[in-house]
């Protein structure tokens, strides 16, 4: 067996230049100490910012250059510890520079509920009468669009207070979860004993044993069904302290409030569930052929993660994965390849595992500097997948940081997965158009498949699901054990048709879904890649509007709310067509599963 190389024997030309941040450890020191001085610079536009426009701009103009200094601090010593979390000095400076960050955001939480008591005609007028203040419109008009619902001063600093105790029901859940629960021991396929845990749970879940499968899943519901009225207590508590906060800041539901932070419509979230139901009967479709193919007489939950198509073995190593994601990436321009090119060769990514080094990918950085990404790259499909993902995100924040001034270089959630999956479609059509070999043809469209089953209708139905118990919550309905579960599993026969037994188990999935405790966020993953798929699919047709204006979406950061960035590249999310456009690639990848399934 071929050991895990030590960082320090790594080869430096597949590590990224964390010296391109800081040449030296010196440097990062001199930073971190001139930020330590920096909490008196910022106390001390306190009860002044109404002063003047000049005053306004001096403070916001000071607190950029310390969210800037304080993100590059943060981001070297968190991606230095990284590179192995077993290394005691990394890990010292990462736990400081998070010490001062939150001691700095401390400090500068006067800034908003200030701002917000200035009346709005002095603000006009400081930003007309003030060179430089026009820079800043779109932040301060974001701030003051929410004044409506933002409350005095002293009641402002019981929410704050508030909000502590209202966290307790998701640290709860978190604690519980991770640390005390405990789902027993299954054997595995060579018959060995193997405890089932989290980690786990997926990967018995894609075994080709199908007892393997339905033991993993029975155990986990198990478990979680053995303390059912203790999560429905901790579920229903996160959200009444939701409505709660939403009530208090004059908001018709906590729906409404979470979308109010990147000024969502309501409309989006409904449109979505409303698009995904009339669209029901193409995932019905893909139950019965997943059906036929895993040859079962009856299909059960636990059969949904298995492989349809047996895993094909594609060893690509990484020299060529740059090559074909390059190749898929084409259509974006020649300007795009070069960037790409530029950080394939200019220690922008970290290759390949070591010792101790944090598991997964992501792509990061600070204002400034190139963006990093980390992968742990093995030589498969997957992870050629995973570097044209991260590089989306990498490139998307290369062209804002370009192009946008510090208080707009960074994006909202709600369009930050939309870079990453259009690069993955337009590799997925490339790798389609240039595959001959038909058992390689049928796993790249089971690959993605599942992504639409798991992405766009898993998504969906999990805040369908939200919506609901809110709603039931908000009307005054105990959410009982029995009205959770009911509802639970109700939505998985809808979603998943008659061609599927809906064990009884999956009633109790929703108990262990942590998103669920940041009410309202799943969607933006379906909203995310319905938006990625429209856009690729109009850049494959040809649409030079839309490939200029998906460029123009890469260039604006947060200069624009989400709705108007996606409408830059010719997507509008408050209608059906993005979500229907990419259902419709949906269909087309079954119809050819089909045939191929003969």
């Amino acid at each position: 067996m071929k050991a895990v190389p030590r960082r320090e024997d790594m080869d430096k030309t597949y590590c990224w230049a964390m010296e391109d941040l800081y040449k030296t450890e010196k440097d990062w020191e001199a930073d971190f100490q001139k930020l330590t001085q920096m909490e008196a610079q910022i106390t001390a536009y306190r009860n002044r910012l109404a002063g003047s426009g000049e005053l306004l701009l001096e403070a916001l103009r000071k607190q950029d250059e310390m969210s800037k200094l304080l993100e590059q601090v943060y981001v070297y010593a968190s991606q230095k510890s990284h590179e192995d979390m077993g290394n005691a000095h990394y890990q010292e400076l990462s736990s400081k520079a998070t010490v001062l960050m939150m001691k700095l955001e401390a400090a500068g939480s006067y800034f908003v509920p200030e701002l917000l008591a200035v009346p709005e005609e002095k603000i006009e007028e400081f930003l007309r009468e003030t060179k430089g203040l026009q820079e800043y419109r779109h932040y301060l008009e974001d701030i003051m669009r929410q004044k409506k619902h933002v409350l005095s001063e002293e009641m402002e600093e019981l929410l704050a207070q508030a909000q502590e105790v209202a966290q307790g029901p998701s640290d709860i859940f978190t604690m519980f979860n991770n640390a005390d629960l405990k789902f027993g021991v299954i054997r595995n396929e060579k018959g060995e004993e193997m405890e089932l845990t989290h980690g786990r749970f997926i990967t018995f879940m894609e075994s080709q044993d199908r007892r393997v499968r339905k033991e993993a899943f029975d155990k986990m519901y198990q478990a979680y069904d053995g303390f059912r009225n203790t999560l429905a207590a901790a579920y229903r508590a996160n959200v009444k302290q939701e409505i709660f906060f939403a009530k208090a800041r004059h908001y018709s539901s906590s729906l409404e409030m979470a979308l109010d932070g990147s000024n969502i419509p309501a409309a989006v979230y409904d449109r979505l569930i409303e698009t995904v139901h009339e669209n029901l009967p193409l995932l019905h479709r893909y139950v019965r052929l997943r059906k036929r193919l895993l040859g079962v007489e009856e299909l059960h939950m636990y059969d949904l993660y298995v492989p349809m198509i047996s895993e094909v073995d594609m060893k690509i190593p990484y020299e060529e994965a740059k090559e074909i994601v390059a190749s898929g990436l084409k259509p974006l321009g020649d300007d795009y390849l070069a960037v790409l090119e530029e950080g394939y060769h200019g220690g922008w990514i970290d290759v390949y595992e070591n010792q101790g080094k944090r598991s997964g990918a992501y792509s990061w950085g600070a204002y400034g500097t190139h963006p990093y990404v980390l992968l742990n790259y093995q030589d498969n499909l997957n992870n050629v997948f995973t570097l044209a993902h991260e590089m989306g995100h990498a490139l998307h924040s290369w062209y804002s940081d370009e192009t946008q001034p510090y208080i707009y270089a960074g994006y909202k959630i709600f369009v930050a997965e939309v870079a990453s999956t259009c690069n993955e479609s337009l590799l997925i059509h490339y790798l389609l158009e240039t595959t001959g070999d038909p058992k390689k043809r049928a796993y790249l469209v089971n690959y993605f498949l599942e992504q639409f089953r798991g992405t766009l209708y898993r998504q969906t139905m999990f805040a369908e699901f939200e919506k609901i118990t809110h709603q039931k919550e908000a009307e005054g309905e105990v959410l009982t054990p029995e009205t959770l579960c009911g509802i639970y599993y109700e939505l998985n026969k809808k979603y998943f048709g008659a061609d599927i037994v809906v064990d009884e188990a999956i009633a109790m999935e929703w108990a262990r879904i942590p998103h669920f405790y940041t009410s309202f966020y799943v969607y933006q993953y379906a909203t995310g890649f319905s938006a990625a798929i429209a856009i690729s699919r109009k850049i494959l047709a040809g649409d030079q509007e839309v490939l200029k204006g998906y460029r123009q979406f890469l260039r604006s950061g947060s200069s624009l709310y989400p709705i108007e960035l996606l409408k830059l590249a010719g997507v509008d999310m408050t209608a059906k067509e993005p979500v229907e456009e990419a259902l419709k690639l949906f269909g087309s990848l079954l119809d050819e599963m089909e045939e191929i399934a003969g």
